[in-house]
């Protein structure tokens, strides 16, 4: 661990409407993927630390839930992560999407952000998909409704200024102790991460006829044989017997491909061979129902 002087160290808070590319940002960041993606809006649930280490510091990234007005428990269970994680950090990113409208839902986000005291950045996303004039206008835009720290324009898929971003975030944090080991990249158990890379791939292959009432349980994850292979048992949540079928596919095609897919990340998450099987169950209404909320890993006491 790295305790030396001039070492400085943090958590950073990466708020913003769903969709506007947080988790490939911290994607990005980390170097490697531990926060679902997906063009679909509302794909992360619970809070993902991405961890960045370098030699002058340790910065602790928290993913939260696309701010949003809630429609079930899951929903108000996604905003009270979102909010409890301003008061916790030591700086805001609020990121927004360069190619939206400011609305509604900014107007929503930017009313939270004034009632707290933690600084606040303004990081501009998918400037590669707008000319360079109208970044300014952008900017100017949001600079009338909150008095951000800095305001960083960047590309979250291409990369574009996050070197900035960076030197911006660790002058901003206090010299402070290192937290997690260098390799460590995520505090969530392997687990989470195997199951939140399964559901990337059902929302991913299943497009608009599966919403967000999926969710996916790792039921047992062991070596086998001489220990090269990894074991994955894990079961598909959905809401309704028509989702369970299109899940599966004709003859199994969709949940094969979903199998086959997911576990090229997990190999790669876990750097070893991994067989995985998948199974698809119905659990009707399990957003309104606390209890399946904590089965699936939806705690509100660890937030």
């Amino acid at each position: 661990m790295n305790n030396q002087k001039g070492f400085k160290s943090g958590f950073v808070s990466i708020i913003g409407r769903p969709n506007v590319g947080k988790s490939t940002l911290i994607n990005h960041v980390i170097g490697q993927k531990i926060a679902i993606m997906s063009d679909k809006p509302q794909t992360t649930r619970n809070k993902i630390q991405g961890v960045y280490t370098s030699n002058e510091s340790q910065i602790i990234f928290i993913d939260t839930p696309g701010i949003h007005k809630p429609k079930h428990k899951l929903g108000d269970f996604m905003m009270k992560v979102a909010q409890n994680t301003l008061r916790e950090v030591d700086l805001v990113l609020y990121v927004v999407d360069a190619t939206e409208a400011f609305g509604s839902g900014e107007e929503f986000i930017i009313e939270r952000l004034t009632e707290i005291k933690t600084p606040v950045f303004l990081v501009i996303n998918k400037i590669d998909k707008i000319k360079p004039d109208d970044i300014l206008g952008v900017i100017e835009t949001y600079r009338t409704k909150l008095d951000f720290k800095e305001v960083i324009p960047i590309s979250a898929l291409q990369g574009n200024n996050i070197p900035t971003l960076m030197e911006q975030i660790t002058k901003y944090l206090d010299e402070g102790p290192q937290y997690y080991p260098s390799d460590q990249v995520t505090d969530h158990p392997e687990r989470f991460v195997v199951s939140e890379l399964i559901r990337e791939k059902v929302l991913h292959l299943t497009r608009e006829e599966i919403p967000h009432s999926v969710a996916v349980n790792v039921e047992q994850m062991k070596k086998r044989g001489n220990g090269d292979t990894v074991y994955i048992g894990a079961t598909i949540i959905v809401e309704r017997t028509s989702q369970k079928g299109i899940i599966i596919g004709k003859q199994g095609s969709m949940l094969k491909e979903v199998g086959k897919l997911a576990r090229t990340d997990i190999e790669t998450l876990l750097g070893s061979k991994v067989f995985l099987e998948l199974w698809v169950k119905v659990q009707k209404d399990w957003r309104n129902k606390a209890t399946h909320l904590r089965d699936y890993g939806f705690r509100e006491d660890e937030y």
